[in-house]
């Protein structure tokens, strides 16, 4: 498969880049037929509309909204983390969820269905890891600590190869959304097609990593908690009241290491919140997408943390609708996270 070389908006010469690279530049605007390339066997420079591999890209090409710059390169995923270091940013919280509910409006069935289409699927997947792990496997082997450590170990990782590519894909149409550029349903399985292993390491690497905070709640529940509820799904009702002050006072007893475990949690989640989005939008390699996530967020980190808890309200607040609310909360709330990104990374403010 050919390679090609283009000169940007910036008159920066990026490359080589692959045709499918080129195609998704024509169609986020920030290439067009005017734009400068030339193939690796070619020496001399034409413009790209001349190419007729990429006539069909042109045909259904939105207009341009921003040239190819270093900041947009896939080609140039380090320079593109140094020019994001160099910028600063405002969040305006309120105005995040306004804007979100606004583009939510404007093209709702795409968003909502995506948004449905992407989590049924992360749900379908994660219930089916799970069931067949615990239909496949003897039951005595989850009584053992280490296994369930290693069993949630192994369905991270086969998790991770639906939830990476699934979540990004949801990211990446609101973003498109929020840009003003056409959005399909079928976008939310862009993860599959583009950067798939870059998404899969990137969830996979976070997960893992949060995931490893809440261990000693883990192994403190599994110790104080769980063997009273496994007695109480084999008991007679009348057991099941006599057990419940020995449930509560185990319950309780968790809850201090619960509490200590998420300030781990929340920070490094927060940190690492825009990684996906950074992989598949800049089409960045994971670890960079980690690393400019953090130091970004690091900027203004009280403002991400108030838009994330004004975010999880607004998600929040569909329960009261009979929990059908969440519907339409959770995808305004994650628009106003990608709105929060735009702000942060993107080419304007919100």
């Amino acid at each position: 498969m050919a390679n090609y070389f283009i000169i940007g908006g910036d008159q920066k010469e990026y490359g080589p880049v692959t045709a499918e690279d080129i195609q998704l530049w024509i169609a986020e605007g920030r290439l067009n037929a005017h734009s400068s390339a030339r193939s690796e066997m070619e020496t001399d420079w034409r413009p790209l509309g001349s190419f007729a591999e990429f006539a069909d890209a042109f045909r259904t090409a939105p207009p341009t909204i921003a040239p190819l710059t270093a900041s947009s390169s896939t080609s140039a995923s380090e320079p593109a983390s140094v020019d994001f270091l160099e910028r600063d940013y405002e969040l305006d919280i309120g105005g995040c969820v306004t804007r979100s509910w606004e583009v939510l409006k404007k093209d709702f069935g795409n968003l909502f269905g995506g948004f449905l289409v992407a989590m049924g699927v992360v749900v379908i997947a994660s219930f089916a890891i799970g069931g067949l792990g615990t239909l496949i496997l003897p039951e005595s082997l989850f009584h053992s600590e280490i296994f369930r450590q290693i069993f949630n170990l192994f369905y991270s990782a086969v998790l991770a190869l639906v939830a990476g590519p699934m979540m990004a894909g949801l990211y990446y149409l609101f973003i498109r959304a929020n840009r003003s550029q056409s959005v399909s349903i079928s976008d939310v399985f862009i993860g599959f097609q583009k950067n798939f292993k870059e998404l899969y390491l990137g969830y996979l690497t976070v997960a893992l990593l949060v995931g490893l905070c809440m261990i000693p709640y883990t192994v403190v529940n599994d110790a104080k908690l769980l063997p009273i509820t496994e007695q109480m799904r084999h008991a007679s009702p009348a057991d099941v009241q006599a057990l419940m002050p020995q449930f509560w006072t185990a319950l309780f007893s968790t809850l201090p290491v619960l509490f200590i475990c998420l300030i781990p949690v929340t920070y490094l989640s927060l940190n690492w919140q825009f990684t996906l989005p950074l992989i598949m939008d800049k089409q960045m390699p994971f670890l960079t997408a980690m690393k400019t996530s953090w130091k970004m967020v690091h900027k203004h980190w009280w403002q991400v943390f108030g838009l994330t808890i004004v975010v999880g309200l607004v998600s929040a607040a569909g329960v009261l609708g009979c929990c059908v609310g969440v519907l339409v909360t959770i995808p305004i709330g994650m628009g106003a996270m990608m709105i929060g990104y735009e702000t942060i990374f993107g080419e304007r403010k919100n």
